[in-house]
């Protein structure tokens, strides 16, 4: 028995190919069992992470699309290969983010919830998001409490968000958010797509934000359940944190240049000039397009923000 660095459980063997019904691989999780919610498709984005995916793809619970941003590593084949009930996507170029968009667009269920290739959603999690959409027409996306590493320390995103600091209006299933995890939310395909899914130019850090603001001001609700959970089990830090936070930077300059105020873009041009000059100049590259797809948000959302400091 071998015990997963990931999970900190006793590792599931990838099944077989001739354990599944290749006729009905489209109903069945990962690891070919019967999913817990016929309703939802697991989508998980990727790029060169084959051994984290060897890791977490047994733990969905769900039929799974697993979309490669184009990887060097061999994940797609050997992916496809040890967990045939997967459907795989394979990109030709790195889309980042928006990889997820071309998985809600494959998905047949009306529901999608977004994994990482070091999350997956615990048991029960996804069947009582299905009910509550079910239940709830004008839910657009559900955001989970996420608990981190083999000891399941909660994200403190997760105490933000469960502080409910919109309030919770009446008859809505859970505190508002106007911001979330990307591997810890279930959303409405329908309303997904309608908001135009991740904006691909903002590639990846921080493209959660814009898509927020969009379906809420389409008039969808956004909420966190703590009864839905989400196990993370990120990397040691060890990548490019400078490269990363200039990106980050760059996005959060880009969303305001994008849906917020005057003042509020100025406000931000100055903190950016502050804490990443290199990423005003990324920014400067891309202003006519952001001039382009200006789009203010309505009172309301503003509003929102504006309650919440953003």
């Amino acid at each position: 028995m071998t015990v997963s660095p990931t999970t900190g459980r006793p590792s599931r063997a990838a099944p077989h190919p001739a354990s599944a019904d290749a006729g009905s691989s489209a109903l069945l999780t990962a690891a070919g069992g019967v999913p817990e919610s016929g309703r939802v498709t697991v989508v998980v984005a990727t790029r060169d992470r084959r051994e984290r995916l060897f890791e977490t793809m047994p733990e969905h619970r769900a039929p799974v699309i697993l979309v490669d941003n184009a990887s060097t590593d061999g994940s797609p084949d050997a992916i496809s290969e040890a967990f045939p009930t997967v459907e795989v996507l394979r990109l030709g170029e790195n889309r980042g983010a928006a990889a997820r968009n071309e998985g809600v667009r494959r998905a047949l269920t009306p529901y999608v919830a977004f994994a990482d290739d070091d999350s997956y959603w615990t048991e029960g999690s996804l069947a009582r998001a299905a009910a509550l959409f079910d239940a709830n027409p004008r839910l657009g996306l559900l955001t989970a409490q996420v608990l981190i590493g083999p000891d399941a320390r909660p994200d403190p995103i997760s105490a933000a968000q469960a502080a409910a600091p919109l309030g919770t209006p009446p008859g809505v299933p859970g505190p508002p958010v106007l911001g979330f995890l990307s591997c810890a939310v279930v959303v409405r395909r329908e309303a997904f797509l309608q908001a135009g899914g991740f904006e691909p130019r903002l590639f990846v850090y921080g493209e959660e934000a814009l898509l927020a603001m969009d379906m809420t001001a389409a008039g969808w609700w956004l909420c966190y359940r703590p009864d839905l959970v989400v196990r993370h089990f990120p990397l040691p830090a060890g990548r490019d944190t400078g490269a990363r936070h200039r990106i980050e930077s760059r996005n959060r300059l880009l969303t305001a240049l994008l849906r917020r105020p005057p003042a509020v873009v100025a406000r931000t041009v100055v903190t950016t000039l502050r804490e990443s000059p290199p990423a005003v100049w990324d920014v400067t590259r891309a202003l006519p397009w952001a001039l382009r797809h200006r789009r203010p948000l309505p009172p309301s959302t503003e509003a929102a923000l504006t309650r919440l400091g953003a």
